[in-house]
């Protein structure tokens, strides 16, 4: 008999070690280094962004004299400069108080429509059952593409013979008429996401559709309706197209006033800077007044 070798067996090598956790004053710091890197760059952004809001502030509340002379900036230097005589000013401009107030007319009104009309139909589309549902909801999300501009003619000459051309109800149509296809389809999305089940106990304890859609509907789907508020409200406040063509003399809001006021730069700076201020304060205030809405607003519908 031949003997058998013996077999060598080498000894397993050591599995690798993991590396140490960081220590928790390494954590610290890299938390504290990565937000402080994105609390520098949003610090820049707002900087960026407030200095033509503070600059124009600060031209408004000097002279037409100072402006002419030197920058705003030199205002930080030299207070003295500042005064309110030019807002003083503004309102004795009947044509600057006029476009101003013509300016509200359009915007509550439209903005007031549009959120209304969109919430009725945004629940009709997705609740209720009626024949051509689906087929009138694909035409409402069609007109989305379709540019302002390819309806200025027709309606133009459509509003001269029902006689609402030049007219702030004319205005205010058109406005409207082109915000509803958006809003129609942000509402419809975010009424769809409601439980169903909300609804059918609503239903089943004597509620019409009436009475559910203003008593539930409406204080749930209450983010949408302020977001769909603040982006109709400052498209229409800072619309220029739509005012020149459908606006006359009468009936321009603050935006045409502005523009036409501009040609003579030279020597009405005391009225153009804060006219717009503010216009330009009013927009950001109804921003802030809905804040806490908006984001979730946003959103609404995203998200199936």
């Amino acid at each position: 008999m031949t003997a058998t070798a013996p077999v060598l067996v080498e000894p397993a090598s050591p599995a690798p070690l993991a590396p140490p956790p960081p220590r928790p004053r390494r954590r610290r710091l890299r938390r504290l280094l990565g937000n402080g890197l994105v609390q520098a760059f949003l610090l820049v952004v707002g900087l960026v962004w407030i200095t033509p809001v503070a600059g124009l502030l600060l031209s408004s509340l000097r002279s037409a004299q100072d402006s002419a002379s030197s920058g705003w900036w030199t205002a930080l230097a030299d207070p003295g400069q500042l005064s309110f005589a030019n807002y003083a000013a503004l309102l004795d401009d009947a044509g600057m108080t006029r476009a101003f107030w013509n300016t509200v007319l359009i915007s509550v009104p439209t903005t007031v429509l549009v959120v209304a009309l969109a919430a009725l139909a945004g629940y009709a589309f997705a609740w209720l059952e009626f024949p051509g549902r689906d087929w009138l909801f694909l035409l409402v999300v069609a007109l989305l593409v379709v540019p302002v501009q390819v309806g200025l003619l027709p309606v133009a000459k459509l509003f001269g013979q029902l006689g609402l051309f030049g007219t702030i109800p004319g205005v205010v149509l058109f406005h409207v008429a082109y915000g509803l296809p958006f809003a129609v389809f942000l509402l419809r999305n975010y009424f769809a996401e409601m439980p169903r089940e909300m609804l059918e106990a609503a239903r089943m304890d004597g509620g019409g559709e009436w009475r559910v859609f203003v008593h539930l509907v409406i204080p749930v789907g209450r983010p949408a309706l302020a977001s769909l508020a603040i982006f109709q409200f400052l498209w229409v406040w800072n619309d220029m197209l739509v005012a020149l063509l459908f606006a006359d003399s009468s009936s321009q809001p603050l935006t045409v006033e502005l523009q036409s006021q501009v040609r003579q730069f030279g020597s009405n700076i005391d009225v153009l800077a804060p006219g717009a201020f503010l216009s330009l304060v009013v927009p950001v205030v109804v921003f802030l007044a809905f804040q806490r809405h908006f984001v979730q607003g946003v959103m609404a519908g995203s998200v199936k």
